[in-house]
């Protein structure tokens, strides 16, 4: 009998799936890496000087994972960054910032991370479908759920607090409220990969619920309101993609749900504060606020430089004057918009703000026409509410800025659907 010639597998086809894991492991590794959930294990709760020389180290070979990644497609990836010119802008400023930092040893070293942080999104956008991009993420959460549950459950359980908030989980993350915004995140994305993925969905499914367990051990209230919004984010663009009457019913409602939840946030916010567990001054975050605002008024234009304030040990710069008007030592301004204006002026904060808006709007649009609406508009809707209050937009050596990148350029860019 006579094989057919077409029914061997050609070379070609099988390099192809050698590339293919092989980019899939690349971007698994890079994601794992910047989840930053491997420093409290190995170096330990309290990170002294002494081992920050070590950590920086270990992101190293993300940053070359992420660079074999783009040496896959150059030129593609270069098309499209074109796509996201105010990423590119972004990018620039944060470049030129240079000129005027405060700081410009830091700034500089620091521009290297977050070049590197970004084009690992870039390639990762540029690489992967939809599908394939999802499971991505999902497999690199699945690891970390699997790290939290182990390592918080099993002897000697270094994953529960014992001094502050005791007997709460904070798995492989230094505290509670790290877990739980994480695992916020993983279910949003474990819920697209069973979307986009039909095959295995059980698996997906079943990580997700062991995401919200891990929100509701952490017993972060404000990681459980972000994995609800999240949820919504995924019923919303679900009911919506079920037909033209479905998606205008869909869009009202969220409209209506987002007017009410505002209302309720201007009128009744000490209810709201009361739910979560906070005070009126966010755990000291609008203290940190009023005094970076304060700092950021004395040079609007330009800031103090990229990442070049919180490291300040000069004892007379911005953060001495944030130190002693906040009454504590923060690390970053705890919020994304403040910090984009106080390291990179209003150029900054404008083109960071552009970038944002662009990102959302394609998100928004996409929920009617394309399935990457699943991974993208819950992503950016947990988003949008952590800029509030952290530091998560144009930072180095971060899974979330390396995530937003990604989909920003996969809005923008049909390369591979």
């Amino acid at each position: 009998m006579t094989i057919p010639a077409d029914a061997w597998p050609s070379r070609e086809v099988e390099r192809t799936d050698l590339w293919d894991w092989l980019a899939f492991g690349l971007a698994v590794f890079f994601v794992l890496i910047y989840s930053q959930a491997w420093i409290a294990p190995i170096f330990g709760i309290t990170i002294d000087e002494g081992s920050s020389g070590a950590i920086r180290n270990v992101y190293f070979p993300a940053y070359a994972a992420g660079i074999a990644l783009f040496a896959m497609a150059p030129a593609a990836t270069f098309s499209a960054m074109l796509r996201q010119p105010f990423l590119l802008l972004l990018l620039a400023i944060v470049a030129l910032s240079t000129l005027w930092s405060i700081a410009p040893d830091q700034t500089v070293r620091r521009i290297i991370a977050v070049y590197s942080t970004t084009l690992c999104g870039v390639a990762m956008a540029v690489r992967f479908r939809w599908a394939t991009l999802a499971e991505i993420l999902a497999t690199a959460n699945a690891v970390l759920v699997l790290g939290s549950i182990a390592w918080a459950a099993l002897p000697p359980h270094h994953g529960m607090m014992t001094e502050l908030f005791p007997g709460a989980w904070r798995g492989l993350w230094t505290e509670k409220n790290a877990l739980g915004g994480n695992m916020a995140f993983a279910f949003s994305i474990f819920s697209a990969a069973a979307l986009l993925s039909p095959k295995r969905q059980w698996l997906w499914w079943l990580f997700a619920g062991l995401a919200l367990v891990l929100v509701l051990l952490s017993t972060s209230k404000t990681s459980l309101v972000s994995l609800i919004l999240g949820a919504g984010a995924v019923g919303f663009v679900w009911v919506a993609r079920r037909g033209p009457a479905s998606g205008v019913m869909a869009t009202w409602a969220a409209v209506l749900g987002a007017l009410l939840l505002a209302g309720f946030l201007l009128f009744a916010s000490d209810v709201f504060l009361e739910i979560l567990g906070k005070d009126a001054t966010l755990t000291g975050r609008t203290k940190i606020w009023a005094a970076a605002l304060r700092q950021a008024e004395l040079r609007p234009w330009t800031g103090y430089g990229y990442s070049a304030v919180w490291d300040d040990k000069s004892g007379w710069g911005p953060l001495a004057w944030i130190t002693k008007e906040a009454g504590f030592k923060a690390s970053h301004a705890h919020n994304a918009w403040i910090e984009q204006w106080l390291g990179l002026g209003y150029a900054g904060l404008i083109a960071w703000a552009l970038f944002y808006l662009q990102t959302l709007g394609g998100a928004i649009a996409a929920v009617f026409s394309r399935s990457g609406a699943y991974l993208a508009l819950p992503f950016l809707v947990i988003y949008s509410l952590l800029t509030l209050t952290e530091s998560v937009a144009v930072t180095y050596n971060d899974v979330r800025w390396t995530i937003f990148v990604a989909l920003a350029i996969k809005l923008a860019w049909r390369g591979r659907e």
